[in-house]
């Protein structure tokens, strides 16, 4: 047995045998000459004996994609979520009402979504590269149309563009994920994203203070403008086409003691096909090139149509309500609800503060993210017990905790907000959400790539187009619908409750999911989705 995958060095190509059984019980056992992971698990998906594998790239080189594709979901989710604490200042600038500028937020936020409709397939079918830089682009162009408007119509549009063209990121990195890291890496890796993402909150902090500062909110755009152009340059030289055709190079990937391993031995040696000829790596300038590798058989179109069958699928559904009511509360809610009630009596904070409710993300987030890599090294643990047969539901254990405790800070909020509570308490309650939102956005997303890996794609479109949806319908008219009915009852007993309901549905898949999983490959959708199956072999 080799050393850990981790460990491999310049010019050793990885190799492996696992494979999987039905979608999300994969077979680690490791063979004699296989690489490994964690607790000696053998590597999932299987590389290809080509050092042009995204699977066999450096681990520098894969860090950095990482690191790129993460940082333009901060910079993406910041451009969304950011300019709350303007949400007065341009109803005061527009002449509009509090509850129609914070449109220009919610309607953006369902743009960047829905956006995914097209870059996904567009991905898919002209590569991972050329649609990251066209998205940079268009975002950039939106940014920068954004800081020169002056009505409100102008600012919608370019808000719309903006989060339209950017909506990419929330897909790319976990297809980068799922295309360049094994399978005992995917929950560290998401949860680094699932980080970048969330701290996007936190930009209504800096946004607050160049209030403070003096400067209008035309400042936030030129800024957010800057980075995405650094973010572009940095994009152009690192982020190399992650899209690969596989089948042509796999080495055989049969168990070991089976009747197809014999016929490995075979093509090992010579005897049953032609070796595969193995291609030297390409060269620096050749990763440059601006063309993507086009894929002819992605039917573009049925792609979309397809996308949306995942909406029937358990797993799916799961995420997209996750994403899509921890963004309404988390991202939405607060933001609307926590500049209007800072700023009034009893607290009567100045406006330029009224971004400081980041600090509770910050807070949050900061103490889950020790815990980024724990459902690997759970699910690891129950894989080594198991024999080396890996469920996708063994890395759910540790969503236990947050399942409760995400909840009970929204109750807190709310009451706090009911009753004219200390301040604090506002900071306490939203850090308990975030903390808890950081585990079931990480591992849900992780959990649900397990189970599906080889129709990652088309599942990822109906995830954002859903949980836009949802978080749209929370955030849409939360300030209308507290002033009716109160912060107690909408915050603490509506909101409160959804996000119970949902995060119970932990205990459903952690007891039923691979009951859930092996009945869904036996149905007519199985059958739908097997004509995008060779993203397992092909990408």
């Amino acid at each position: 047995m080799t050393s850990k995958a981790a460990a491999h060095g310049k010019g050793h190509l990885l190799h492996s045998h696992a494979h999987e059984e039905i979608p999300g019980t994969v077979d680690l056992r490791a063979a004699e000459g296989d690489d490994t992971g964690y607790g000696g698990q053998a590597l999932f998906p299987v590389p290809a004996e080509d050092p042009n594998d995204p699977l066999q790239w450096p681990e520098f080189k894969k860090t950095m994609i990482l690191i790129i594709c993460s940082f333009y979901s901060f910079i993406a989710n910041a451009a969304i979520i950011g300019p709350s604490p303007y949400i007065d200042l341009w109803a005061e600038e527009f002449g509009i009402s509090p509850a129609q500028s914070s449109e220009l937020i919610s309607y953006p936020n369902l743009a960047f979504g829905f956006g995914s409709l097209i870059f996904v397939p567009m991905y898919l079918k002209y590569g991972r590269r050329p649609v990251m830089l066209f998205s940079l682009l268009t975002f950039a162009a939106g940014l920068i149309g954004a800081s020169q408007c002056t009505t409100f119509e102008g600012l919608m549009a370019a808000r719309v563009l903006h989060c339209f063209g950017s909506c990419v990121c929330e897909a790319l990195p976990v297809q980068l994920v799922n295309d360049i890291f094994f399978l005992h890496e995917r929950g560290k890796r998401i949860g680094y994203y699932t980080v970048c993402l969330c701290l996007g909150t936190f930009a209504a902090l800096p946004a607050g203070y160049m209030l403070a500062g003096g400067y209008g909110w035309r400042l936030f755009f030129y800024v957010e403008f800057a980075f995405a152009m650094a973010l572009l340059i940095l994009a152009f030289f690192f982020v190399e086409e992650t899209s690969y055709d596989r089948k042509a190079f796999s080495a055989a990937s049969t168990p070991p003691n089976e009747p197809e391993k014999e016929g490995a031995h075979e093509v090992e040696k010579g005897v049953g096909q032609t070796e595969l000829a193995v291609p030297d790596r390409k060269s620096f300038v050749k990763t440059l090139s601006l063309r993507g590798r086009v894929d002819p058989d992605v039917p573009f179109f049925t792609t979309m149509i397809r996308s949306f069958t995942y909406f029937l699928v358990p797993q799916s559904v799961w995420v997209i309500t996750t994403f899509g009511i921890n963004i309404g509360l988390s991202a939405l809610a607060f933001s609307y609800t926590f500049p209007i009630l800072i700023v009034s009596p009893p607290y009567s904070w100045p406006v330029t503060n009224s971004g400081l409710f980041a600090l509770a993300a910050v807070v949050g987030y900061g103490l889950a993210i020790p815990f980024t890599s724990s459902s690997d090294r759970l699910a690891a643990f129950f894989t080594k017990r198991n024999g080396g047969i890996r469920e996708a539901e063994m890395r759910l254990g540790v969503m236990l905790p947050a399942m409760l405790i995400g909840p009970a800070g929204i109750v807190l909020y709310g009451f706090t907000a009911e009753r004219g509570l200390h301040w604090i308490c506002f900071f306490v309650g939203g850090a308990m959400n975030y903390w808890a939102a950081y585990f079931f956005f990480s591992f849900t997303l992780a959990y649900a790539v397990d189970s599906y890996y080889a129709n990652t794609s088309e599942m990822l479109i109906a995830m954002n187009i859903g949980k836009q949806a949802i978080s749209f319908g929370f955030g849409l008219k939360v300030l209308t619908w507290v002033m009716e009915s109160g912060y107690a009852v909408v915050m603490s007993g509506i909101f409160g409750g959804v996000l119970l309901a949902n995060n119970l549905a932990l205990i459903i898949f952690m007891i039923w999911g691979k009951r859930i999983r092996r009945f869904m490959s036996e149905t007519w959708l199985a059958r739908l989705h097997s004509r995008s199956i060779r993203e397992v072999t092909t990408h």
